[in-house]
């Protein structure tokens, strides 16, 4: 499946959670980050971003696109992170 994720963490734990969240998916801009993911994966993903939040300060929103084929991206301005696997 491919997943959106969107987070806004507290700034002590910022860099961890950049430096995760680059281990499974790829980062398209500040705080966002999308690509493929396998069920394990993103369980693991999960997993690993549950030890660094806290619920009552931090905020990740996740989209979870099934399929990719009715699906468009566009990018005004600048891209951030040029890579070569996105929608």
């Amino acid at each position: 499946m491919y997943y959106i994720l969107v987070y806004d963490i507290g700034e002590k734990r910022v860099q961890k959670v950049h430096k995760l969240m680059k281990r499974y998916l790829n980062w398209v801009q500040n705080s966002v980050f999308e690509g493929e993911l396998t069920k394990g994966q993103f369980e693991a993903l999960m997993t690993d971003l549950r030890k660094l939040l806290k619920t009552d300060e931090d905020s990740i929103i996740i989209y979870k696109l099934g399929n990719l084929k009715y699906t468009e991206r566009e990018i005004v301005g600048i891209e951030k992170n040029i890579t070569d696997n996105l929608l």
